[in-house]
């Protein structure tokens, strides 16, 4: 074998190895390149459904928000209506005279009375327009007075030093209780709950 055979077979084998380094180079380049592309596939595949994600939640916290800002809206506007309806009963109320105005405090001081003893001194408060009224009324009830006026739509505030009894029999008062009492009734009314 001559030196030029010999030189030739390794440069054969480097060649050949070269080539066998290279396949496999391009090989594992074209692993390396698949793996990353899937990765990359896999990657945008879960961002997408991130923000997929994402997406319906905000979209949710708006329509929860919105149904949150209507139903406030709504019950803000029944507050309105039940406000008015108050004032316009109240107005009614204020406006009662007469014979039945005259009944209706009747009947209150009535009320109040069974809270007093009989020898009590009592003195009563009412409206300012109704001192006539009361100053009539009160002469039927021994040892009551008119004691001065009270800023209400109409019947009394009943006192007595002797007993530490007050009795708040204003039209106010009960028409303040009676709308506590039947709030869910006029509301269902109003608005057909």
């Amino acid at each position: 074998m001559s030196l030029e055979t010999v030189v030739e077979d390794v440069r054969d084998e480097a060649r050949a190895r070269a080539e066998e380094i290279r396949e496999e180079g391009e090989s594992r380049a074209d692993e390396i390149i698949s793996e990353a592309e899937a990765d990359a596939e896999e990657i945008v595949q879960q961002r997408e459904e991130e923000v997929e994600a994402q997406i319906d939640e905000e979209r949710e916290q708006a329509l929860s928000s919105a149904k949150l800002t209507a139903k406030q809206k709504r019950l803000e506007a029944r507050r309105d209506v039940l406000e008015q309806v108050r004032d316009g009963l109240e107005d009614r109320v204020a406006e009662v005279d007469g014979e039945r105005r005259e009944e209706l405090t009747r009947s209150l001081i009535d009320a109040a009375a069974e809270e007093f003893d009989d020898d009590a001194t009592v003195e009563v408060y009412g409206r300012e327009s109704d001192e006539e009224l009361l100053t009539d009324l009160l002469a039927d009830y021994e040892g009551w007075s008119f004691a001065g006026t009270e800023d209400c739509l109409g019947g009394v505030v009943v006192e007595s030093e002797s007993s530490r009894v007050s009795v708040d029999n204003t039209f106010d008062s009960v028409i303040a209780e009676v709308w506590d009492d039947e709030l869910k009734h006029i509301s269902e009314r109003l608005f057909e709950e």
